[in-house]
């Protein structure tokens, strides 16, 4: 299994957020200011380490942790990684992070004055199987603030990183929620100028996902390039 951003068909202008995007303050002292040297890549870039559930063990349920279950509102996120031509990318290792249901994260640097809970860690991690197919359980992450502006809050998301073959091969985006009103007003989602591409980091309520009498299902494919690419934090 390989994936790999810059080969097959080009992203399409504006389907990217840029790394400097001026209403996301932070970008402004993280991005680059120089051009970019390339450096060959060597093979333990490419190749290393094996990423394998042996030496990454599956954590598809986020909702057991430390002996107990965690609060809020169950869901189920489940989808496909998929190239530009609609192919599975099977094998990729899919991980999530994401703060708790009432927007803390289980992380030592989250001073938000919300609850935390004991029995939710808050990451996991798969692998696609054999037709590009990933599934979690979760629990609907909260809303919580942040200091980009004035009264800023980030909207309901779950992070999600995909590996490749190795440490080379990696690309981070974001999972958001279907209805957030909190959408029309984040600089991050705001960033990407296509709407169309924006619209890829939305969820679909999917009653197939949906479990009953267990938890809400939510479907989020990735496709990791072309035309139809999804938005990536990395890819530009």
């Amino acid at each position: 299994m390989h994936f790999d951003p810059k080969p097959g068909r080009p992203v399409q202008p504006g389907t990217q957020p840029p790394l400097d995007a001026p209403a996301y303050g932070s970008t402004h002292r993280r991005h680059p200011k120089q051009p970019p040297l390339r450096i060959a890549t060597t093979l333990t870039e490419a190749a290393a380490p094996r990423m394998t559930e042996r030496h990454y063990p599956a954590i598809a349920d986020l909702t057991c942790h430390a002996g107990g279950i965690a609060q809020g509102e169950r869901i189920i996120v489940a989808g496909r990684v998929l190239d530009e031509e609609g192919r599975p990318v099977r094998g990729a290792m899919v991980e999530i992070w994401q703060a708790n249901a009432a927007g803390r994260y289980d992380h030592e640097g989250d001073r938000h004055d919300a609850p935390q809970d004991p029995h939710f860690h808050g990451a996991g991690r798969v692998f696609a199987d054999g037709e590009g197919w990933y599934r979690f359980v979760s629990i609907r992450p909260g809303a919580y603030p942040w200091r980009n502006h004035h009264n800023a809050w980030r909207p309901n998301h779950i992070h999600v990183s995909l590996f490749g073959d190795g440490f080379a091969q990696r690309l981070v985006t974001q999972m958001y929620f279907p209805g957030d009103p909190l959408l029309a007003l984040d600089p991050i989602f705001q960033c990407i100028p296509d709407a169309e591409a924006r619209e890829r980091l939305v969820a679909r309520f999917d009653l197939e996902v949906t479990q009953p009498d267990f938890a809400l299902g939510y479907r989020f494919d990735i496709v990791l390039r072309g035309r139809a690419a999804t938005p990536m934090e990395n890819a530009a």
